[in-house]
C-alpha cells in the first residue's frame, strides 16, 4: 500500500467529573474507525485522546467524595481509559492534562501569550455557570439560562487574565472564508459565524482565583489556568509541542492535526478560542473541526437519578463490543441526532448482523462443508449472473472511500452492508441446494460457493476498521488473511482449493426482545434502587452499609403521593431564631419565587453552613407559626438511629425550582 504521508486524529478530551455514558463512547468509537480507515489508506495515523482532569466542578466533587482532587481524577481517568479499551479503540496516546509535561507547556504558553501582550489582568464580573465552567453576560443568556448547558448561572465577580480575542477575530474570519472544510458538517459553520464571530468577541476569561484545582499561573500563583486554555492545548502538548520552540520531532511531524472530532456543544471552543490560540502562538490551524450530532436515549432523557443511564459496558454485556460498535456507528447521521433504544438495538442487530452478515457467513461455510467438505475452488464455471455480484464487490471500495472522506461513515457502513445483501441475493438466485441435486453441475456449484466466499472476504476487509474482531473472526473461518485496500478491486484472489473451517461460529446470535427488555429493565431498577452512588460506594463501605429499621406507617394510595408538591430549593439567607435552641429561618429560592422556612436543624447545621445548599422542599404544607415566626414548607431530611440529622440534597447539580418527582 502506498504511504500517503501523515494523519494526525484527535478525539476532545472526556471531563473527568463521571463515567462517561453510551453518548459520549459514541465519539471514540467514531474517531477510531476513522483512525482504522485511515491507516488501511496507507496514511500513517497518530491517534490521540485523554482526559481533562482541572476545574472547579472536579474540586466540588472531590470534596464531597472526601478525597483530594487528584485522587478523584485518577479514579475517573482510569474508567474512562478503561471504556475506551473496552471499546476495541486503536489510540496512540491517551494524554491526561494532569500530565506534567502538560502542565509545564500550558503555563510556559500562558507567559508566553501574556509576554505577547495577548493576556492582560482584569478584573471579571458577569453571570458564572459551574458545570461548564463559562462566564455569561445577560444578553448571551438563553431563557435567563446558561446557553449551553440550560443550567442556572450565578452572579460572580473576580480578578482575572484576559485574552484579546477581538485582535484575531478578522484573520479568522478570513480563514474560515478561505477554508470551506475547516468547520464541518456546513450548518455548524454558520452557527459560529452568526452568532459570535459577526456579532463581535468579547476578551474571553482565561484565569480564575475563586478556587485551586488548575495549573497555578506560575508568575502570580493566587491564579490558575481557566479550564478551556489548559484542555484545549492537549492537542499539541500531546506532540511534543514546546512554547519556546524546541519542539520534539513528533510534533513536526503531525502538526497541524488533520481532524478534530468533537460533539457539537463544543463547536465554539474548538473553532473559535483555539483557533485564536494558535494563531497568537504563530502556528499553523488544525486542517478540520468536524462537530458530530449527539446520540439521544429514545425512550427519554438518560438520568442518573432514573438509574437509566447507558453505559458502554452496559451494552457490551448484553451485545459484545462489535455489535455495540455497528450500532453507534450506524444509527447516527451525519448531521442530525440519533437515537438509541433497546428497542432498536435488538431489531438492528437481528436484521443487518445475525441476518445479513452472520447467517450468509455461516450459511456459505456450511454449504462448503455439506458438498466439498469445506474445500472452496474456482471451477471457473460462470453465467450471466455473476457479473453483477462481482460488479457490486469490486466497486464497493470506491464507494466507501468517497463516503469515509466525508465522514459519512453511516454510509459508508450502509455501502459496505449492500455488498453482503448483494451476496444473500446471489443465494437466491443461484440455489446451491438445488444445483447440489445435480452431480453434473457440481463445478457450478462449486463455483457459486467460491464467488460468495471472495465477496464475503472482500466485504469483511472493507468492515474491519469498523468492526475489527468480527471481519477478523470471518478471515479466520475463510481461512485467508484479511485485505489490503489495493487487492480489493480484483475479483478472485481468493486461493482455490483453500478449505475453510469445520464448524463456523455464530458471529451474531439473534436475540428476543422482550427477554433483553426484561434484563435491562431489571438492571436499572437495581441501579435506582442502590443506596449509594458508585462513586460514594467507598464511603458507604466505610460505615459498614448500616441501616435502621423504623415503624412502618399506614399504606397511601399513588393519589395521595401526588398530592404533595416536592421541589428542589436553593437556600439564600439563614439566621437563627432567636430564643430557640433547635431553629433556623431560611429563605429559600424555589424556581422565580422565595419561601420562609423554619427547620429544627440549628443542632446539626449552623446557619452560615445552610447559604448556597440545594436541598429537597416540600412546597405545598400549609403554613405554619414556629416561635412565632411563618413557615411556609418543610425541608427534608434523613435521621439516623442516634438522632443525627442529613439534609436530603440532589445527586448531581439541578437549577432551584426542579420537580422531585
Amino acid at each position: 500500500m502506498e504511504n500517503k504521508g501523515k494523519y494526525y486524529i484527535t478525539t476532545a478530551i472526556a471531563y473527568t467529573s463521571g463515567k462517561p455514558h453510551i453518548g459520549n463512547s459514541y465519539e471514540i468509537v467514531l474517531a477510531d474507525s476513522i483512525a482504522r480507515f485511515k491507516r488501511k489508506e496507507g496514511y500513517d495515523v497518530f491517534f490521540q485522546t485523554g482526559t481533562d482532569e482541572h476545574g472547579q466542578k472536579i474540586e466540588l466533587k472531590a470534596a464531597e467524595a472526601g478525597i483530594t482532587p487528584k485522587e478523584f481524577v485518577d479514579d475517573v481517568a482510569g474508567t474512562i481509559k478503561g471504556l475506551w479499551d473496552l471499546m476495541d479503540t486503536s489510540y496512540d496516546k491517551f494524554i491526561r492534562t494532569t500530565d506534567d509535561y502538560h502542565e509545564k507547556q500550558v503555563q510556559k504558553i500562558f507567559k508566553k501569550l501574556y509576554d505577547k501582550g495577548d493576556i492582560y489582568k482584569g478584573a471579571y464580573e458577569g453571570l458564572y455557570c459551574t458545570p461548564c465552567e463559562s462566564f455569561w453576560t445577560e444578553s448571551q443568556l438563553k431563557d435567563g439560562k446558561c446557553p449551553d448547558c440550560g443550567r442556572d448561572v450565578k452572579p460572580a465577580k473576580e480578578e482575572a487574565y484576559f485574552f484579546k480575542m477581538s485582535k484575531y477575530a478578522d484573520r479568522l474570519i478570513e480563514h474560515i472564508n478561505t477554508h470551506p472544510e475547516f468547520i464541518q458538517p456546513v450548518s455548524r459553520k454558520n452557527e459560529m459565524m452568526n452568532n459570535f464571530l459577526f456579532p463581535g468577541l468579547q476578551d474571553l476569561c482565561v484565569s480564575r482565583t475563586s478556587f485551586k484545582w488548575g495549573i497555578p499561573v506560575d508568575f502570580d500563583d493566587r491564579h490558575v489556568v481557566y479550564v478551556w486554555l489548559d484542555a484545549l492545548t492537549n492537542y499539541i502538548t500531546g506532540i511534543g509541542y514546546d512554547a519556546d520552540g524546541n519542539h520534539d520531532d513528533m510534533y513536526g511531524k503531525n502538526w497541524p492535526a488533520d481532524l478534530h472530532l468533537i460533539g457539537k456543544d463544543i463547536i465554539r471552543f474548538h473553532t473559535i478560542y483555539w483557533p485564536i490560540f494558535l494563531m497568537a502562538l504563530d502556528e499553523p490551524l488544525p486542517k478540520q473541526v468536524f462537530g458530530h450530532p449527539w446520540l439521544l436515549q429514545g425512550d427519554g432523557k438518560m438520568s442518573k437519578s432514573k438509574g437509566n443511564v447507558i453505559y458502554a459496558d452496559d451494552l457490551v454485556e448484553f451485545f459484545g463490543v462489535d455489535a455495540v460498535r455497528y450500532f453507534v456507528l450506524h444509527e447516527m447521521p451525519f448531521e442530525n441526532d440519533g437515537t438509541i433504544s433497546w428497542e432498536l438495538l435488538v431489531e438492528r442487530i437481528n436484521s443487518d448482523l445475525a441476518n445479513t452478515l452472520g447467517n450468509l457467513v455461516n450459511r456459505t461455510i456450511s454449504m462448503s462443508n455439506k458438498y466439498f467438505g469445506g474445500v472452496v475452488s474456482n471451477k471457473g464455471v460462470t453465467e450471466a449472473v455473476d457479473e453483477d455480484l462481482k460488479a457490486v464487490a469490486t466497486g464497493t471500495l470506491d464507494k466507501v472511500l468517497a463516503k469515509m472522506e466525508t465522514l459519512h461513515v453511516a454510509d459508508a457502513l450502509t455501502e459496505i452492508f449492500a455488498l453482503f445483501k448483494r451476496c444473500n441475493k446471489y443465494i437466491d438466485e443461484t440455489e446451491p441446494w438445488v444445483l447440489a441435486k445435480d452431480e453434473a453441475k457440481a463445478d457450478r456449484l462449486a463455483t457459486v460457493l467460491y464467488n460468495l466466499t471472495e465477496g464475503i472476504i472482500i466485504g469483511a476487509s472493507l468492515l474491519e476498521s469498523f468492526l475489527p474482531t468480527t471481519a477478523k473472526k470471518i478471515a479466520e473461518q475463510l481461512n485467508t488473511e484479511l485485505r489490503d485496500f489495493d487487492q480489493l478491486k480484483e475479483f478472485g484472489l481468493y486461493p482455490s482449493d483453500n478449505k475453510v473451517t469445520e464448524t463456523p461460529e455464530i458471529l451474531f446470535a439473534r436475540l428476543k426482545e422482550d427477554e433483553v427488555i426484561e434484563k435491562a429493565t431489571a438492571m436499572f431498577a437495581e441501579r435506582a434502587a442502590t443506596v449509594a452512588p458508585a462513586e460514594e460506594a467507598a464511603e458507604a463501605e466505610n460505615f459498614g452499609n448500616s441501616v435502621i429499621d423504623i415503624e412502618p406507617k399506614e399504606e397511601i394510595l399513588y393519589d395521595d403521593f401526588g398530592k404533595m408538591q416536592f421541589q428542589v430549593g436553593e437556600i439564600i439567607a439563614c439566621e437563627e431564631v432567636k430564643k430557640s435552641k433547635k431553629l433556623l429561618c431560611s429563605q429559600v429560592r424555589i424556581g422565580s419565587s422565595v419561601k420562609q422556612i423554619v427547620s429544627g436543624i440549628k443542632q446539626h447545621y449552623s446557619a452560615e453552613e445552610m447559604v448556597g445548599k440545594k436541598v429537597m422542599v416540600l412546597v405545598n404544607l400549609k403554613p405554619a407559626t414556629l416561635a412565632g415566626i411563618v413557615s411556609e414548607g418543610m425541608i427534608l431530611c434523613a435521621e439516623d438511629a442516634e438522632g443525627n440529622l442529613a439534609l436530603m440534597v440532589p445527586e448531581k447539580e439541578m437549577p432551584a425550582g426542579a420537580e422531585i418527582c
